[in-house]
């Protein structure tokens, strides 16, 4: 499936925004103002989650999810040479971190930085084969000292990874923040594709907020209540095993290209799910299925348990290298999760009963 250019080129643009969890305002914003070239209401909350409508007073309602936020760092301290030590925002694995160029989000605009570390030559020998921790790194700015740094930087910036989105050969694209900026981006496509011709229900998508670190529910519960949705579904990533030394028997046999992942079990209602499966059939949309036998790790888990239970399914799209600087998905997944959720939006109606029978 080849997807509209100015669509590519949004998504691109979406993913090389700095917008970790708790400060996506940046992607928020570029997300909104691309709703409004088509939804009929745009609106955020104070929780930073964004809303795009269509037919708002319509029936049922259904929201389609997925968060806008990504891991990241944050300062904590601004030693006297005006080195900064930094804690991390959301799940890293830390020799990601090593090395790498960090874009600070400032108040008055983003400043570059390394992340430091003591090179190869000063490390005893018995402590080079040892992991580095987050708390003996720091990031250089190339300050003077603590004054000159803190110019520049205060404590509580968030920063990012400096790793622009790239294209690989076969639909490949590669980026930081595809976890899940994708997630906000198929949501929004499929609402772009629903206002060609509005669905007689009101579908709502949604850039939820604060994912990451969402142990309370993040913005995917606040949204959910906000709305009062009849049924919703979340859109996320989920690890793709067609690389070397991943054990499908553990976690599935899912590969890039081979369509959107549908899950089954916690955190998902039985008649969604199979609405879901369904629907891909009839669109002829390729597609894998998710054990999840405990829970989700996505919002689904925030939004299936809000207000008295919103009936939620969860659509996975395969991603290779998760929480790192360089996930890759295929952009052809992308592309089919859009026109899955879109076409699942139009099969619901008042008369759809979600009660397990």
């Amino acid at each position: 499936m080849v997807m509209r250019a100015t669509s590519l080129d949004f998504l691109k643009r979406l993913l090389d925004s700095p917008g970790p969890s708790g400060f996506e305002t940046a992607p928020a914003v570029m997300w909104r103002h691309e709703a409004e070239g088509f939804a009929d209401e745009v609106s955020a909350d104070v929780s930073g989650n964004s809303v795009a409508a269509l037919n708002p007073g319509g029936s049922p309602r259904i929201m389609l999810a997925g968060h806008i936020d990504e891991i990241g760092l944050m300062i904590v301290h601004v030693d006297d040479e005006g080195f900064l030590y930094f804690s991390t925002i959301g799940g890293w694995d830390p020799q990601v971190l090593v090395g790498q160029r960090v874009l600070i989000v400032t108040k008055k605009g983003p400043i570059d930085g390394v992340i430091g570390k003591k090179a190869i030559h000063l490390i005893k020998s018995e402590d080079q084969d040892r992991v580095t921790k987050p708390a003996e790194l720091w990031i250089d700015i190339g300050a003077k000292n603590k004054a000159d740094a803190l110019k520049r930087v205060r404590i509580g910036d968030p920063g990012v990874l400096a790793a622009q989105a790239v294209q690989l050969p076969n639909g490949r694209i590669v980026s930081r923040s595809i976890d899940n900026r994708i997630g906000a981006f198929v949501v929004l496509e499929a609402l772009r594709s629903l206002a060609r011709r509005k669905p007689r229900a009101a579908v709502f998508a949604v850039a939820t907020t604060q994912e990451e670190i969402a142990w309370t529910g993040g913005g995917a519960r606040t949204s959910a209540v906000g709305l009062n949705p009849d049924a919703a579904a979340v859109v996320d990533v989920i690890h793709a095993t067609d690389h070397p030394n991943v054990e499908k028997k553990e976690h599935g046999d899912f590969k890039l290209g081979a369509g959107p992942v549908l899950s089954r079990g916690s955190a998902v209602n039985p008649v969604v799910f199979e609405l879901l499966v369904e629907t891909a059939e009839k669109q002829r949309i390729p597609y894998a299925i998710a054990a999840a036998p405990r829970d989700t790790g996505t919002d689904a888990d925030a939004i299936y348990t809000a207000l008295r239970g919103i009936p939620t399914g969860l659509v996975s799209v395969p991603n290779r290298y998760m929480h790192s600087p360089n996930e890759m998905v295929d952009i052809a997944d992308l592309e089919r999760a859009s026109k899955l959720l879109a076409a699942f939006a139009r099969r619901v109606t008042a008369k759809t009963d979600f009660t397990p029978r």
